[in-house]
């Protein structure tokens, strides 16, 4: 699995020393760049814890994982564990949209009406003698 973000902290570094020798395990913190992003709390072992130490917050990372589920006491207990983190370039903020723009031309062009109505036309050729009569019946 993999997952993009920027990181936000480092969490709890831990070491110690178990049956199959030393341990390191660094807790990393970060938010994913989604549209609606979450807070996800990554677990690196060994070689990760360190190179999760050099993270600084703000940072942008691609950290491909696995998850991890165990048993214990009837409860299950589960971890995303990384196991490759990569440093990578801030994503450009997402480009204005452009704003909408009066069309240069109208789109639907009414044809030019004719000034003079011929007169062989019986329905059209009403013409008013009266100036305040400005109804055609």
């Amino acid at each position: 699995m993999e997952i993009t973000g920027k990181v936000i902290k480092l969490g709890n570094f831990m070491e110690g020393q178990g049956a199959n020798g030393p341990w390191r395990k660094q807790e990393l913190i970060i938010q994913t760049d989604e549209q609606y992003p979450k807070t996800v709390c990554l677990q690196c072992w060994g070689d990760q814890a360190a190179e999760a130490q050099n993270l600084q917050a703000e940072q942008n990372v691609r950290i491909q994982f696995r998850l991890e589920s165990r048993e214990f006491n009837g409860k299950w207990y589960t971890d995303a564990r990384a196991w490759r983190i990569e440093n990578v370039q801030a994503q450009p903020a997402a480009a204005p949209q452009q704003q909408y723009q009066q069309p240069q031309q109208p789109m639907h062009q009414t044809p030019p009406v004719a000034n003079t109505i011929p007169s062989s036309d019986p329905i059209n050729s009403f013409e008013s003698t009266d100036p305040s009569d400005d109804l055609p019946f």
